[in-house]
């Protein structure tokens, strides 16, 4: 339900983004952190009383993490949180400075790691719970709901998926689930493997995968353009185009020239070849823009193939 003001639409927009503030990142470990004991099994407290498993060994946990994510923040040698520093000889605090890509390897490990917990018994000596831990890992459920809601309320355009893996959110985004059903569809192994190497590559959080994304995807489109084997490449594209325009010749020429013009982009941006006289891609943000606008007309294209 929402509040008073989020109905009457008096609160200031939240920011959209893909970069993780230092309050962002505190709020992202607390939530990890809350789901740290359904780690237990993996670096587990022994019960002194030969009862196995009794909590979580938090500093065996955090020496892991040193080869797990060896960029994760740490504070003499533990896994915490970064804080920003105030200081009376400066107007502004002093963040940590801190890998936000670490942290979101922290999410993926942690959603992946956790399993069930079955409480055996209270230890009063001790005063702990005995544990034990099955195969199941239902706790993730909770924990993918929780995340994301914490990405949703941080306005961070990320979301972990059930599969476990955090994916960016693209609000301009062509890729549509009917996009990604089609080509499961592709009959051709190679075209079919780049364009889902591509989709893989598109969603990742890390900006190095959404280069590789836009080469995988021309990749794709040169060899889409030669899906029919028995034809010469411009004889496949040209059968592909005539299929996409249903023979109308303004269509015809609208999708030759978009074959055309991406050819060429993929030609003379560094792309696919890195030749010093390659126009370099300078702003991330591009990639974006490349990726769906070959997409958009794989996505059409494809739906014709036979």
């Amino acid at each position: 339900m929402s509040l008073y003001t989020e109905r009457h639409g008096m609160r200031t927009p939240i920011e959209r983004t893909y970069s993780i503030s230092i309050i962002a990142y505190s709020r992202l470990f607390d939530c990890c952190s809350r789901y740290f004991e359904y780690l237990a099994w993996k670096y587990p407290v022994e019960c002194p009383d030969g009862n196995g498993c009794c909590g979580l060994d938090f500093g065996k946990f955090s020496e892991d993490m040193e080869f797990e994510i060896p960029t994760l923040f740490r504070r003499e040698g533990r896994i915490e949180k970064p804080r920003s520093l105030h200081n009376v000889f400066e107007p502004e605090p002093i963040d940590d400075e801190f890998d936000q890509y670490a942290l979101i390897d922290l999410i993926e490990f942690v959603a992946q790691n956790i399993h069930d917990i079955t409480r055996k018994s209270y230890h009063r000596f001790f005063k702990h719970d005995d544990l034990s831990f099955g195969e199941t890992n239902e706790i993730a459920e909770k924990f993918i709901e929780e995340i994301n809601n914490t990405f949703q309320k941080a306005g961070l355009l990320y979301q972990l998926t059930t599969n476990l893996e955090v994916e960016r959110i693209e609000e301009t985004a062509i890729l549509s689930e009917k996009i990604e059903k089609d080509i499961q569809t592709i009959k051709e192994p190679g075209l079919r493997e780049l364009l889902i190497m591509a989709v893989q590559k598109h969603k990742s959080p890390y900006p190095n995968d959404q280069k590789d994304a836009v080469e995988k995807i021309w990749d794709a489109f040169e060899r889409l353009k030669t899906y029919y084997t028995n034809k010469s490449k411009k004889e496949s594209a040209d059968q592909i185009i005539g299929d996409m325009s249903d023979g109308k010749d303004a269509y015809i020429e609208l999708f030759t020239a978009e074959f055309k013009l991406l050819t060429e982009i993929g030609n003379n941006y560094r792309i696919r070849h890195h030749e010093t006289n390659k126009i370099d891609i300078t702003d991330i943000r591009h990639y974006d823009y490349f990726f769906n606008r070959c997409l958009a007309l794989i996505g059409t294209a494809i739906q014709y193939l036979k």
